[in-house]
């Protein structure tokens, strides 16, 4: 099979048969290697994001994540909420932004790591000990969130497909046909 230089699918089979090297943040980052354990394969209807999880960071959130993308919890769930210039939020079964999982919720794990551009964090309610399955994707810098929000992961390749995605959010009467995730998977898992 042939894959365009640019393609998800290329670039999974890249990722996946060649060394695990892709560019972190898809800005022109430095090149890293990837622990196929700690990174997930967000699948999109346009292809495939590849985030680096950070259990350096934040391991118990990474747990969670991988725990549920394990139990296909993100399967079909949609980006609720996505803001021009700011971020996209999925994790939600329900969809409306306020549900999570059946697990308890998780115990802050701040840290110094920026908010930039495809960061990848959880989202939670005023209370900081309140992160459960839901999560974000950066488009642009955002120092205001910075300590404020478990950073757990960055998207390394295909952040241009999280561009792309439909702008809304839960009450504007803006999100008409949300995109959401195909299937996420652990790599470790897809190889």
């Amino acid at each position: 099979m042939a894959f365009s230089p640019r393609s998800p699918l290329r670039r999974l089979a890249l990722a996946l048969g060649l060394g695990l090297t892709l560019s972190a943040g898809g800005d022109g980052a430095a090149a890293q290697s990837l622990d196929p354990e700690n990174t997930l394969i967000l699948t999109l209807e346009s292809g495939a994001v590849t985030i680096a999880m950070r259990p350096d960071l934040a391991p118990n959130h990474v747990e969670r994540i991988k725990t549920l993308a394990r139990e296909g919890f993100y399967d079909g769930v949609v980006f609720h909420r996505v803001i021009d210039g700011f971020m996209a939020q999925t994790g939600d079964p329900t969809g409306a932004g306020t549900g999570g999982s059946s697990y308890p919720d998780l115990q802050a794990e701040f840290s110094d790591a920026s908010h930039v551009r495809g960061t990848v964090s959880m989202a939670r309610t005023p209370d900081p000990n309140s992160a459960n399955s839901q999560f974000f994707i950066v488009f642009e810098r955002a120092p205001h969130l910075d300590g404020q929000y478990t950073v757990w992961g960055e998207v390394v390749d295909g952040m241009e497909l999280v561009d792309d995605l439909k702008r809304g959010a839960p009450g504007s009467g803006m999100v008409r046909d949300p995109d959401q995730i195909v299937t996420m998977r652990v790599m470790a898992d897809v190889q």
